[in-house]
């Protein structure tokens, strides 16, 4: 593939450093110093200049790009550098952004205006990435989709539940929650309308969260113990963490020594105690009682600051630490100092990347979990294709297939076996790899 990274800073030189290895990729920064380092480090073609200037994109090859990545350090010339090769025939390309009120669609949609495939925000990555980490002891993930509202929970099938072998279309869960993947044992296949879930199943429930909280009483006989959470730094990283946590499952508890910006957390989150002290004072940790936490989360924004957090937590006897560091090279010597993990932006924008490596109708595509043989795919729908032919219940999708759900218009919906899937939809559907070649068959559009 050719790929086009705008900013050679932390996040570009660690994304080129990673592509091309096995991509072409050119590269564009306004610091001489750190193209000549990439020119001579890397088999990176890397120019200098402005990554908005419309010349310089021609020259990088963004008419024929199949990606491009702004990852600037201004949001700005991200939205401006990645329209314009966009424009100019890049198949995709994606700005990151860190101003929240970018990526808040309420006022006005800055993704949809510059043509934008995707808006990331490492904040919110490493946030997802936490969140993962901090539910697992709970038999629980999340993954959430590139759409506001929709999660994908995964629960345990507890002893006695009322769904527990009740084939699923006999359940009541309603139009607005999906069960989409069963995990029993060592087995993980796609949720079909005559199976049943049994006792320890690990099942995905996809909808709103408020819908899945809903319904959870199908599968489950009692709500799991109500953990401790504590969140030190409240910058747009704890928000996102605090954001996804807050609710029945978790008791969270978010540190911030800023006065001005603690007023602005506890208006936000309703659910969540926001504490307004210094996360660097042992003190301070030992009053929130961190020591009787489940989870202790440093992510201040500062390494030394986290590293000094989550060391004093941990003596103080936190179960689990976690910290966010900006370099890669930290996580080795974090854990020998006992931090149970450690996010690094570098890791999570790679993640993200390689789920965007994709050609054709896929725009995204990536495991459920960690070396699952089931896959998360992201994909257009196009006019002429076999998938809009006919109502789901009548298309005729293989077996080990989902369709999650559908955005229409950036709102998102999760369709019915009456429902049918439009031109210009984009879908996200839950696929066992073994059914991905016959799946894709059904968005190509015919001759």
């Amino acid at each position: 593939m050719r790929i086009l990274i705008l900013g050679a800073g932390t996040i570009g030189a660690s994304i080129a450093e990673f592509l091309c290895q096995t991509h072409r990729v050119s590269l564009i920064d306004r610091d001489q110093e750190a193209v000549d380092r990439v020119n001579e480090t890397m088999d990176v073609r890397a120019l200098c200049g402005s990554a908005a200037d419309a010349v310089l994109l021609f020259q990088a090859g963004a008419t024929d790009a199949d990606l491009c990545l702004a990852v600037t350090n201004s949001d700005e010339v991200n939205l401006v550098g990645a329209s314009v090769a966009k424009a100019m025939g890049t198949r995709r390309a994606i700005a990151r952004v860190y101003s929240p009120n970018l990526l808040d669609t309420s006022t006005f949609d800055y993704r949809r205006h510059f043509k934008l495939d995707y808006l990331v925000s490492l904040e919110r990555l490493a946030a997802l990435d936490l969140a993962r980490v901090v539910r697992s002891p709970g038999a629980l993930s999340i993954e959430t989709f590139a759409v506001a509202d929709l999660e994908m929970q995964e629960i345990v099938v507890q002893p006695g539940a009322p769904a527990i072998d009740i084939p699923l279309r006999e359940l009541r869960v309603g139009r607005h929650v999906r069960v989409g993947v069963i995990s029993r044992g060592d087995k993980v296949f796609i949720a079909g309308p005559e199976d049943a879930v049994a006792v320890n199943d690990r099942i995905a429930l996809v909808g709103k969260r408020e819908d899945i909280d809903a319904v959870k009483s199908l599968f489950q006989t009692e709500p799991p113990r109500r953990q401790g959470v504590v969140i030190a730094g409240g910058g747009e990283t704890g928000f996102h963490l605090a954001r996804l946590l807050e609710g029945p499952r978790f008791n969270v508890v978010l540190m911030e020594s800023d006065h001005e910006r603690c007023e602005f957390l506890a208006s936000h989150l309703r659910e969540v105690t926001v504490v307004c002290c210094d996360v660097r004072s042992r003190a301070a940790l030992e009053e929130e009682r961190v020591g009787s936490a489940d989870f202790f989360v440093a992510c201040t924004g500062d390494d030394e600051n986290n590293i000094l957090a989550c060391v004093e937590a941990k003596e103080l006897g936190a179960q689990k630490v976690a910290a966010v560091v900006a370099r890669s090279d930290y996580r080795y010597i974090l854990t020998k100092l006992g931090v149970d993990h450690v996010t690094t932006p570098p890791d999570v924008v790679r993640s993200e990347v390689e789920a965007h490596l994709t050609t054709g109708v896929v725009i995204a595509k990536k495991p459920f979990a960690p070396g699952s043989k089931v896959l998360v795919m992201e994909l257009e729908v196009l006019p002429n294709t076999l998938i809009t032919q006919h109502v789901l219940a009548r298309v005729g999708l293989p077996r080990q297939c989902l369709i999650a759900a559908l955005i229409r218009e950036d709102f998102a919906i999760l369709p019915g076996a009456d429902d049918r899937i439009k031109p210009g939809d984009t879908v996200v559907a839950l696929v066992h790899e073994s059914a991905v070649e016959a799946f894709l068959t059904f968005f190509e559009p015919a001759e």
